[in-house]
């Protein structure tokens, strides 16, 4: 006999395990396939950085024990200037907070599946009923979400998922200890998440400093291999090339080095527009369907913020005597997401594909307007407002904004 969910969900990161969170506190029966054995979860997916805001931590519950590390401020660097706002946030234990979330759906009564990696939807008179996995195990839903990020087997087939590899940002990252974070040629990262723009360090993206206590950090970089990579950055070297180059050149490493029992984190992500979020019966999450943060390159509560509004539509649909899983229906996705999750999606996104454009001395100028602004204006233009982004515009941005227009047109 087949198995039949109320929802299925495929990958246990903090989009799907979330979800399911939600989910099994509504009583709804869920089951979760995760592609890595459970004795080694989640080391094949411990890739984020895991720096996040006050907003999260309390909108989500998040329990102290999986912080590594509570910070004060957010600091943005240039290559001779930096921006210092007083914001609350917290480095996660990525590895001990996916397993948290695991735990928190568990005992709700999610049912989880691991070394269960889907590979294919099954469809009938063109609609997913249910998925394939770890080979060709089968098990039915009444809705299914793609929560699996860039890989998205579901999504993809399903046509609902469109990532460009144009438009991946491939990172890396190693934890530290000996950081000098207190060095005098730079801002004090004492209690700080900083993010670097400098294309010597990561041409086409940033690098970044997250205080974890004490000496310790977690160091490392993220960029495309767009324009900016091609025009300041050395395509003869590998992404670890160029955070070994940082770490060899950046005075506050002089006596760092890499903590011996930590395991290096390697990561992906896509920075575009999602093409489509739903369709009959399903739904994509999380880093799927991308969405970033322009200044403060955040992700985790996007991803959750995006399981939280697939668990509101889920129930939506499926409550009631009648369950309405159509197109239409599941639509109320589509909303929530755009009205939560990623307001003004393009142009925030636009804000960041120009950050990335711009050469190092607009960094420099950047920093300065950004220590004149007041925290509102600051905080309207990286949510998208046109009325805070003109601020941050110049007359001489000319040639940048039409190399951007060009590059648009490319695509």
């Amino acid at each position: 006999m087949s198995e039949n969910y109320d929802v299925v969900i495929a990958g246990a990161g903090p989009a799907g395990a979330q979800c399911a969170r939600d989910l099994a506190q509504r009583e709804y029966d869920v089951l979760v396939l995760e592609a890595e054995p459970e004795a080694q979860f989640p080391r094949q997916s411990n890739k984020s950085t895991a720096g996040t805001f006050a907003s999260m931590t309390g909108a989500f519950g998040i329990p102290d024990d999986v912080v590594m590390h509570y910070t004060d401020e957010v600091v943005l660097e240039s290559p001779n200037e930096h921006f210092v706002q007083h914001q609350p946030g917290a480095v996660l234990e990525f590895a001990d907070f996916k397993r948290w979330l695991v735990a928190e759906g568990r005992e709700h009564g999610a049912e989880y599946r691991f070394d269960a990696r889907v590979n294919n939807p099954i469809t009938e008179n063109g609609e997913v009923v249910g998925v394939r996995y770890a080979g060709d195990e089968e098990v039915y839903g009444d809705i299914v979400v793609d929560a699996t990020g860039p890989a998205a087997p579901l999504a993809k087939k399903l046509g609902v998922c469109d990532l460009k590899r144009e438009n991946q940002a491939v990172g890396i990252e190693w934890e530290m200890e000996g950081v000098e974070l207190d060095h005098p040629d730079f801002a004090d990262l004492s209690e700080a998440m900083m993010l670097r723009l400098d294309h010597r360090y990561a041409p086409g993206g940033y690098s970044w400093i997250f205080h974890t206590g004490g000496d310790t950090a977690k160091v490392g970089l993220c960029y495309i291999q767009n324009e900016s990579y091609q025009r300041y950055g050395d395509t003869s070297k590998s992404i670890d090339d160029h955070l070994t180059h940082w770490l060899e050149t950046d005075p506050r490493f002089a006596n760092a080095e890499r903590i011996a029992d930590k395991q290096q984190h390697r990561g992906s992500a896509h920075i575009q527009m999602p093409a489509d979020l739903s369709t009959d019966n399903f739904m994509a999450i999380g880093d799927t369907v991308p969405t970033i943060d322009p200044l403060w390159g955040e992700g985790i509560h996007k991803c959750m913020e995006s399981a939280r509004a697939a668990a509101i539509t889920a129930d939506r649909c499926l409550m009631g005597s009648e369950r309405d899983t159509s197109a239409d229906a599941m639509a109320i996705y589509d909303d929530l997401w755009h009205a939560r999750v990623a307001p003004d999606m393009r142009t925030r996104l636009t804000m960041t594909q120009l950050l990335y454009l711009a050469p190092n001395e607009r960094y420099d100028r950047l920093m300065d307007d950004l220590n004149r602004m007041d925290v509102d204006t600051l905080s309207d233009a990286n949510d998208g407002s046109i009325r805070g982004l003109s601020k941050l515009v110049h007359l001489d941005d000319l040639p940048l904004l039409a190399r951007f227009a060009k590059q648009r047109l490319t695509e």
